[in-house]
């Protein structure tokens, strides 16, 4: 029997843990109604129920990503791991709802933790040669988590409980731990000095800035709190900026955004973010509260969405070698576009589902196309040994554009319907499309701001980025 790769190992590991954290940024929408009935809790208390996973997730990236770099990433990622299965479980067991919101909040704490270096850790076991290969397939992976988040929360729910939402990471995180630390190599970052000042001020200002964004809609845009979030936030992240400027060892060394590739990608990741996630947690909620399908068949009527990717990823590879990484990304973004204008042009409060299909399709298509290359775009930006800051800065980025995205998009709704009647959630709803589906296109302009190609990556990894589904374990092996 052939003996399995260490860059294989490093594929299944990475991939499976990255896909259990960002799941769990929207698995947890479809089951609030069952949570509500078994804990009890307001409707905020509901909304921590998802912020709180999100908030740390978002402000501790960077940590995680330094983290990494100074104390090893692949110890670094059992410790993150190790932090997220036990939240999981005590998710679980939550007695009351304050226990959830307390255990989803570790839960992020982990998931920040593990995010970023897993990609590094990926990069180092796998050839140069097949990079965008493994990078392709890891952003797929991930971007089927959040799109799929819906349709395994309603199924869990349905069949099971919403308790079996948490508990299946469980067995999933006891058998990835003892994986990772037999089968992933150590690494440490070039200058493992922990830039402390700099992580700190980028925490708190992400905190600051986020928990703003979430607490918007609910206290007001000029309420104290929320206002001193923005403020506080924003004055933080000038004095980290000038930090960092002179620090020796800076946490996020600026001179990255002078690529033009590093910083398109991260424009277009955080806008993308923005409209995808804020639409999502919207059309899941439209099946159910204005057409009356229970979560699974609300989940299931999301296919043509979230199983897209496994039919277009194949193919973009060959679309790569034709037009570029670059192009492809944009092509996908303009996609995912068209399909939440589309969607909000038929939507209607009895719009048959037959007429939904095509521009969930199309979202579903251009989604696939953003996140399989995406990552081999970001990683070939920078040197090889930026590449956990690099990371950790486009996952923070990413999680800030979905937290803002649900908020947006939310106080577009409010602003013009509600949930009393499917015809005032439709109101609601159209422009909040029309506003996600903007902003996605403005991420489609974004990207092509990167040159064609880059100049610290491979063009051959670029090209075989697509193939990532269909024969990942093959092409992997050195």
């Amino acid at each position: 029997m052939r003996r399995v790769s260490p860059a294989v190992w490093a594929f299944v590991i990475a991939s499976t843990a990255g896909f259990m954290a960002a799941l769990d940024n929207l698995v947890v929408t479809t089951a609030l109604t069952s949570i509500r009935r078994d804990l009890g809790g307001g409707m905020s208390d509901l909304e921590w129920t998802v912020n709180a996973y999100t908030l740390s997730f978002a402000v501790l990236l960077l940590l995680g990503a330094a983290l990494g770099d100074r104390f090893g990433r692949r110890r670094i990622f059992l410790v993150g791991l190790g932090v997220f299965t036990f939240a999981s479980l005590a998710a679980a067991l939550a007695p009351n709802i304050n226990a959830l919101i307390a255990a989803r909040a570790v839960q992020g704490v982990g998931a920040a933790m593990l995010t970023p270096v897993s990609l590094t850790l990926l990069t180092a076991a796998v050839p140069v040669a097949r990079r965008g290969l493994a990078f392709g397939a890891w952003g797929a992976v991930n971007g089927m988590a959040v799109a799929t988040g819906p349709l395994i929360g309603g199924t869990v729910v349905e069949h099971l409980s919403w308790q079996w939402i948490f508990a299946l990471n469980v067995p999933l995180g006891l058998l990835l731990l003892p994986l990772a630390r037999l089968r992933l190599t150590e690494s440490v970052g070039p200058d493992n000095r922990l830039d402390i000042p700099g992580t700190a001020l980028a925490s708190t200002a992400l905190f600051g800035i986020v928990y703003a964004v979430i607490r918007g809609n609910d206290d007001g845009w000029t309420s104290g709190p929320v206002l001193a979030g923005l403020i506080a936030g924003a004055t933080l992240l000038v004095a980290f900026l000038a930090w960092e400027r002179r620090s020796p060892a800076p946490a996020v060394p600026l001179r990255l955004f002078r690529s033009r590739a590093f910083s398109a990608v991260n424009v277009a990741s955080t806008l993308m973010s923005l409209g995808m996630f804020g639409a999502i947690f919207l059309l899941s909620q439209f099946l159910q509260a204005a057409q009356g399908f229970s979560p699974m068949q609300a989940g299931v009527r999301m296919l043509p969405w979230t199983g897209m990717p496994m039919v277009v990823a194949p193919l973009a590879g060959m679309l790569a070698d034709r037009i570029g990484g670059r192009n492809i990304i944009a092509v996908g973004l303009a996609l995912q576009a068209a399909g939440l204008g589309w969607f909000a042009s038929v939507a209607t409060a009895d719009v048959s589902y037959a007429a939904q299909v095509p521009a969930l399709m199309l979202s579903g298509a251009g989604m696939a196309l953003f996140f399989a290359p995406v990552a081999t775009l970001l990683m070939s930006s920078v040197r090889e040994s930026e590449q956990g800051v690099a990371s950790g800065v486009n996952n923070a980025l990413r999680e800030v554009g979905g937290a803002l995205g649900v908020a947006v998009l939310t106080a577009v709704f409010t602003a013009h319907g509600n949930y009393t009647s499917p015809q005032h959630f439709v109101d609601g709803l159209v422009p909040a499309l029309w506003v996600g589906a903007s902003v996605v296109g403005v991420a489609a302009l974004a990207v092509l701001a990167a040159p064609r190609r880059s100049g610290v990556g491979t063009a051959a990894g670029t090209a075989e980025t697509g193939r990532a589904v269909a024969d990942v374990p093959a092409v992997l092996r050195s």
